[in-house]
């Protein structure tokens, strides 16, 4: 059986600004499978370029076996998108909506008028169907949205940050409602910076950062390979450099650390990589009390994938959110978004 969505060395470019630089992997039918990354890491050029919206410069891409680039017509029978950003026309009705969207598809009618109550009642709708779609909250125009790209019963739903500024109660909607389409047997392939979200939805995840994919496997795969448990520590709010690096050589020299890295965006914080040990903590900061080095806050957890993050890259998500944020070019977006 052909993968539901391969991918294999993408890459896209807009002008001088690398987008995607070699991008692959495989979606298996019926499964939930992750894009976890930073903003601007590559995920939502890599959707656009499998739902047929860009032309991507060098790449192979298939959905069920038919080529993206070759028969982008026949594709985009076998996929659902629903984009980052809600498209919905304001004054129709939810149900009106759902018919000018089956009539695109050429649904015939009697099977329009079915599939348009499955989706409402899937999603929680039906109440709200005939109330124009200006007046429904976020969560409820997201819900709609994802009732659109499944509309035409695709072979893949692809979902481009589905829950992003929505409060927790729709989230867990969304993610139920995902949960149900994999039961069904649809292909879900879904992109987030939300570690939670991936973490509880996905079989298998695809961690992309700076247009590459830089760990993949289920999440419980990835977080064994980072191996024990995690040590966050701070000697102080802020520490020097200098005084961080003399905690890591004295940290590093302690039979259980495996691996200390300096996260300089969080002020020099020291991220340990630890065999599991009941008094790690203690043993931590006696060596740092003898050496005079102060502790400003200390705790460990299990591995989480923002771990896996921070081993492949040296720093954390949240650290590549903000550096993202921090060098954002509003025009370079503007002329992305064009194309």
């Amino acid at each position: 059986m052909a993968p539901a969505v391969l991918i294999e060395n993408l890459q896209k470019r807009y002008g001088t600004v690398v987008a995607v630089k070699d991008v692959s992997f495989e979606v298996e039918p019926g499964e939930i499978f992750g894009l976890l990354g930073p903003n601007g890491a590559g995920k939502t050029t890599t959707l656009r370029a499998l739902c047929t919206l860009t032309t991507p410069d060098a790449g192979k891409i298939e959905v069920s076996g038919i080529s993206v680039l070759d028969n982008p017509k026949l594709a985009r029978q076998r996929l659902g998108y629903v984009a980052q950003e809600v498209a919905i026309d304001k004054v129709l009705t939810g149900r009106e909506l759902l018919q000018l969207q089956a009539a695109l598809y050429h649904i015939p009618g009697a099977l329009a008028k079915q599939r348009i109550d499955t989706v409402l009642d899937l999603l929680g709708l039906q109440e709200y169907a005939n109330k124009k779609t200006g007046t429904y909250s976020g969560g409820l125009r997201k819900r709609l949205d994802l009732a659109a790209g499944l509309l035409h019963a695709p072979d893949v739903l692809v979902l481009d940050e589905p829950t992003v500024g929505l409060d927790i109660e729709s989230r867990f909607v969304v993610w139920d409602f995902l949960r149900q389409l994999r039961v069904s047997g649809t292909t879900v392939l879904i992109t987030s910076h939300y570690l939670e979200e991936i973490d509880a939805l996905a079989d298998r995840v695809a961690i992309i950062d700076r247009g590459v994919v830089i760990a993949s496997g289920t999440p419980s795969q990835l977080k064994d390979q980072v191996g024990g448990d995690r040590i966050t520590l701070r000697i102080q709010e802020f520490s020097p450099i200098e005084e961080a690096e003399k905690a890591k050589n004295l940290l590093q020299a302690l039979p259980f650390v495996q691996e200390v890295i300096i996260n300089s965006a969080q002020g020099n914080s020291l991220n340990l990589v630890v065999t599991p040990q009941n008094d790690a903590l203690i043993t931590i900061q006696q060596a740092l009390n003898a050496a005079s080095l102060p502790i400003f806050g200390i705790a460990q957890s299990r591995p989480s994938l923002d771990d896996v993050y921070l081993a492949a890259t040296g720093r954390t998500l949240l650290d590549a959110e903000l550096a993202a944020v921090a060098n954002r070019d509003p025009k370079a977006e503007k002329k992305q978004n064009m194309r």
